[in-house]
């Protein structure tokens, strides 16, 4: 690999780790609105995204949510 390579490389790799940031910052904050959320106030209108984006959390690994939970408390 030559320097221009692992720069590029480099670069990637940061953007990558920013995106991550805010992809957890985006799923703890959806994870805090679900587990306060009560299924009895929410307009029938809204029940099938909030039971999917419960469905979506729960399929993420436990180290995922811990890791989001916490970029979002840190704040």
């Amino acid at each position: 690999m030559n320097k221009q390579e692992v720069e590029l490389l480099s670069e990637e790799v940061e953007m990558l780790m920013r995106e991550r940031a805010m992809l957890l910052d985006v799923v703890g904050s959806a994870a805090m609105l679900i587990s306060h959320a009560d299924a009895r106030d929410l307009p029938p209108s809204v029940m099938d995204a909030a039971e999917k984006l419960s469905k979506a959390l729960n399929a993420l690994s436990e180290d995922t949510l811990k890791d989001a939970l916490e970029a979002v408390q840190g704040k």
